[in-house]
């Protein structure tokens, strides 16, 4: 039995539900102060459903309605070589199934981190796709699956026009995916997060939690991009689209997030 966590999405296999959930345990996370809930998949397919949204030519966002736990977007990349699926989202309903095979399927999955793994075990068995994660967060995957690949270093690609590149930062091996496609697209989740005016992005260790990265890791964060050409970027949540000079704000952010953690000497009145 395929039991989600309402808080997270977490996917858990076990013939009972879970008792704890070690993705909510975890300080970039929470657990409710209600206490932890359950949902079994089916359940969760029966009543609610995914919304498509079309970002751009061959580029499309997937969120489920009515909102679910963290309630991200997926993103379908498609490339002549195959789709990719940036991320995942809990809810694989039959719609969705119809959908994704109309528009050729999915040849990779690749995740951002391990807040976004929800059901890849599901996703990958319906589209006969391996899912790319970083090694360094192999110890967040709660159910195992023969599609799982863990890749180690910065970069790979997985496409003739797709890479990921580590950045860390939110996790040890938190992800974007770079598609090398019109000046440059970055799928970011949140390891660069839009903030609501779409100017800037932050850099955070927990979000719910409001806990901060250090100056030296969001230097290191900004360092692994400075060589990436990119003019748009999609974050983890509908309409975090930032659909110019991407990597211009990305670089301001990261000089003022510094700033704000090392400001200079106050002066003496």
């Amino acid at each position: 039995m395929i039991t989600l966590c309402q808080t997270c999405g977490t996917s858990y296999d076990g013939p009972t539900e879970p008792k704890r959930c070690p993705i909510c345990e975890d300080e970039r996370q929470y657990v409710p102060s209600t206490g932890q809930a359950w949902v079994a998949f089916d359940t969760l397919t029966a009543t609610h459903t995914n919304k498509w949204q079309q970002l751009e030519p061959d580029l499309f966002g997937i969120k489920t309605v009515p909102g679910f736990a963290i309630n991200q977007r997926a993103i379908l990349l498609r490339t002549p070589q195959g789709n990719v699926l940036w991320d995942c989202i809990a809810n694989l309903d039959s719609a969705t199934h119809a959908l994704v095979m109309a528009l050729g399927g999915i040849s990779a999955i690749a995740l951002s981190h391990p807040h976004y793994y929800t059901t890849m075990q599901d996703w990958a068995a319906a589209f006969n796709a391996p899912v790319y994660l970083h090694a360094s967060d192999r110890e967040w995957v709660m159910r195992d699956s023969p599609a799982l690949r863990f890749w180690e270093g910065d970069a790979l690609e997985i496409a003739p026009t797709v890479t990921l590149l580590r950045l860390g930062g939110h996790f040890a091996g938190g992800t974007v995916l770079h598609w090398n496609r019109d000046r440059g697209v970055l799928l970011a989740g949140d390891i660069l997060q839009v903030t609501p005016g779409k100017d800037a992005v932050s850099f955070m260790w927990s979000y719910p939690n409001m806990l901060p990265l250090p100056a030296a890791t969001v230097s290191d964060i900004t360092a692994r991009l400075d060589g990436v050409r990119f003019s748009r970027l999609y974050g983890a949540f509908e309409g975090q689209n930032i659909p110019a000079d991407a990597r211009e704000i990305v670089m301001r952010s990261g000089q003022k997030y510094i700033a704000c953690l090392n400001p200079g000497p106050v002066a003496k009145l």
